[in-house]
């Protein structure tokens, strides 16, 4: 049996404990302001490693700096000894909570960084009950749903529309204003208005997976207020071509599948990668059962799936060849994750939808998918964002931080990533001279937490802005 995957525009997975409101009162930042630094930190909630909290107010809309405020709960962890600065931390998710994933890596990320530098996060807008987050959250919680199947007619993409649109009613109802204001710039303007309340100095910023699209944000909104910046384990939403990106996405995809496949010729499955084309070509035509009451297994089911078993490395790949054998035979039930929904499947997005382009009709759909199907057959437009996100069709906000080029001037950003990721952080470099970027040759999902050569890269960087040489592999 496979080992189960959730399917999602970013992996993340977190356990975090409840919290109550700090006590510290808040300071409210508006543009323009130069802030003075937060005098009032204390303790945070259930604080254990000695980590301080403080609120600091920001509008809910930045384009209405006068309107209403939301709360932003940043966490600190005092250097170790001088501090010569700050770098701000977010994890991803989108709307992993800062604070409860620093004090849990607070041992094994930042002990060496900390003899430098302060480590100061923040729990993003709007996903406080969604992770339990401090800051001012939406009042609802995302459900997971199927990725949807491309539409076959334009009936069926207005039904898509419809159903899309009734999923995020639900919550976009109990909090229009916060809503509507979600984007990863938005966070990025949050993240300015922490860097000035910090003390106004020029930003160090770490940002892992997701968060990786709100550093990018803040290089295109506030391009000379960087010091440093470190994109670890994320994607491209720089691209000046989006039908490009997606077309990298796919053969990104496919040369996943394709390295499995070279595993197999030299390790007693080379039978699989022929079974593999007749098994998605039959499942195109009629879903592949399953031993699971009521679950069959389309070719797009079977391509998630094995794409995120075969981006798991060589542990995974025997498991998956056994799977894909069992397919050909008419049973799927290898590929039934023992856990959560039986289909891939991705929570309801209210940040991605707001960053990422969506079709606008069935026959761009149909255009796209075709073009992906022919540059990765093996894989098609699964885990692309050409299928994440026909889950937006139909969303009740628009596309408000679409993917655009960074500016000119930047200083050079330091990148990180395995297997894929490295691949599409090195596309966002490549529009900042100087930039260098880390490529692990493995498997996983960012390397700072995990690989203590990139870790070392990444912590001279911020302390001294000394880059390693280029390219760089850990």
């Amino acid at each position: 049996m496979l080992k189960p995957i959730l399917i999602t525009l970013s992996v993340l997975t977190v356990s975090v404990p409840t919290a109550t409101a700090a006590q510290a009162g808040p300071r409210s930042v508006s543009p323009g302001e130069t802030a003075t630094t937060i005098q009032d930190w204390s303790p945070c909630p259930n604080d254990k490693i000695g980590m301080e909290c403080a609120d600091l107010r920001v509008p809910a809309d930045w384009k209405k700096p006068e309107g209403r405020t939301i709360t932003l709960k940043l966490g600190r962890l005092r250097s170790t000894g001088t501090s010569e600065g700050s770098v701000l931390v977010a994890y991803g998710g989108p709307g992993g909570p800062g604070i409860a994933l620093t004090q849990s890596a607070a041992s094994t990320w930042w002990t060496d960084l900390r003899k430098r530098m302060d480590i100061v996060t923040w729990d993003t807008r709007g996903y406080g009950e969604q992770f339990q987050g401090l800051s001012t959250g939406l009042p609802c919680v995302w459900t997971r749903i199927p990725l949807p199947d491309l539409p076959r007619d334009d009936a069926d993409f207005g039904r898509l529309s419809d159903t899309n649109r009734g999923y995020a009613e639900a919550c976009r109802l109990k909090d229009p204003e916060l809503f509507a204001n979600m984007s990863s710039a938005d966070q990025a303007r949050d993240m300015e208005a922490i860097r000035k309340a910090l003390g106004d100095r020029p930003l160090n910023y770490y940002g892992a997976s997701y968060a990786g699209f709100y550093g990018q944000a803040y290089a295109r909104l506030f391009p000379g207020r960087i010091r440093t910046m470190v994109l670890d384990g994320t994607w491209n939403h720089s691209a000046a071509d989006w039908t490009g990106e997606l077309e990298e996405m796919a053969k990104s995809n496919e040369q996943a599948m394709r390295r499995f496949f070279t595993w197999c010729a030299a390790n007693g499955c080379d039978d699989v990668p022929g079974l593999w084309r007749e098994l998605i070509a039959r499942a195109d035509r009629t879903p592949i059962p399953t031993t699971t009451a009521n679950v069959a297994y389309k070719a797009r089911d079977l391509q998630s799936f094995a794409l995120s078993h075969a981006r798991q490395g060589s542990t995974a790949w025997p498991g998956l060849a056994e799977a894909i054998r069992k397919a050909a035979k008419g049973d799927a039930s290898d590929f039934v994750p023992s856990r959560g929904s039986r289909y891939p499947d991705q929570a309801t997005g209210v940040t991605e939808c707001a960053d990422w382009p969506r079709f606008a009709n069935l026959k761009e759909a149909v255009a796209t998918t075709r073009r992906l199907l022919h540059l990765a057959p093996n894989t098609g437009t699964a885990n692309t964002l050409a299928s994440a996100t026909l889950g937006c069709i139909g969303w009740p906000q628009p596309v408000s931080n679409p993917p655009a080029p960074l500016p000119k001037g930047l200083p050079p950003m330091l990148g990180a990533g395995a297997w894929g990721e490295s691949d599409a952080v090195a596309r966002v470099l490549s529009q900042v001279p100087g930039s260098v970027n880390i490529y692990h040759d493995g498997p996983g999902h960012t390397l700072y937490g995990n690989n203590a050569c990139a870790r070392t890269h990444v912590n001279r960087y911020f302390t001294d802005r000394t880059l390693p040489s280029h390219p760089a592999e850990c």
